[in-house]
Parts: structure tokens; C-alpha cells; sequence
């Protein structure tokens, strides 16, 4: 039974309704976040891994990096181990975006919590900093205990 009532993924979801709203203002929408954000994170990574890790056709990745490129958010290099395909990087405005969102994230959840008194927010943040570190753990690790869980789950589904 999930005591959560999954509270956490539903205030995400708030705060990113918030950041796309933010973020569309300036001229960028979720899509092209996902792919700044995975560019920031391997640079020099290949369009078509793009596309393989983003599950996008690529076509859409072509599109999408060409107008990233225009608006000054990703530059491309060409590969050279292979002439025909390009690498990838993000700019210092691709940076600038990441703070932006961060930004708006921090206003969000400053506010979110501001009608917690003090011991309050150290109690909710120690917690949630001791989750965060144990979830980070079994994502490094691969999900093995997680994934036990799950097919311990549609066994006993099974049996039903």
C-alpha cells in the first residue's frame, strides 16, 4: 500500500506545469527542455542517440535541434569519427535556462512550504533529503530492489 498517495509525483507535476508555463513564455516548450537537458548532461552526444534515448523519430530531432540551434540553446560540431553524423553541445544560454528553471523551482516550493513554521520545514526537509539520497541509490544501482518489488507484485497478481 503506498502511504504517499504519490503526494510527491503530484506536486512535481505541479511545479512542472509551473516551469513550462514559465519556460513557454520565453520560447521554449517541454520537448525542447528534455532535449537541452539530456545535451547538458552528455555533451557531444549524436543526434541519432538522441533519438534513441528520447524515443523520438529522426526527423523530429533534426527539426527540433535545428531550431535549438537557431535560438542559441544547442551548437553542433562535426563528429570526427564519422563526417556524416554531427555532435551535439549546449551553449551558455542553455545554462542560463537550466538556472531559470531552477528559479522558478525554488519560488515555487519556497512558497509551497512557507505556512510550515520552522521545525516544520527541518523536519519535512531532513525527510525528504533522506529519500531523495536512498532513491538516487537504487537508481545508480539499476532499480534491484524496486524491480524485485514489482515482480513479486505480478506474481502475486498472477496467483490471483
Amino acid at each position: 500500500m503506498d502511504i504517499s498517495g504519490r503526494q510527491i509525483t503530484k506536486i512535481a507535476r505541479e511545479v512542472n506545469k509551473l516551469v513550462i508555463r514559465t519556460m513557454k513564455e520565453g520560447g521554449i516548450g517541454s520537448g525542447e527542455m528534455d532535449m537541452i537537458h539530456l545535451v547538458r548532461h552528455q555533451p557531444g552526444i549524436s543526434q541519432k542517440e538522441v533519438s534513441r534515448q528520447l524515443n523520438m523519430d529522426k526527423g523530429a530531432v533534426a527539426r527540433r535541434t535545428a531550431s535549438l540551434e537557431q535560438k542559441g540553446y544547442l551548437s553542433r560540431s562535426e563528429n570526427p569519427e564519422d563526417g556524416r553524423s554531427r555532435l551535439l553541445y549546449a551553449t551558455p544560454e542553455a545554462e542560463q535556462l537550466k538556472t531559470s528553471k531552477a528559479a522558478v523551482e525554488a519560488v515555487f516550493y519556497e512558497w509551497l512550504l512557507s505556512e510550515l513554521d520552522e521545525e516544520e520545514q527541518t523536519a519535512f526537509s531532513t525527510t525528504l533529503n533522506k529519500l531523495y539520497l536512498r532513491s538516487k541509490q537504487e537508481s545508480r544501482s539499476g532499480f534491484p530492489h524496486v524491480t524485485e518489488l514489482l515482480l513479486q507484485e505480478g506474481e502475486d497478481h498472477a496467483e490471483k
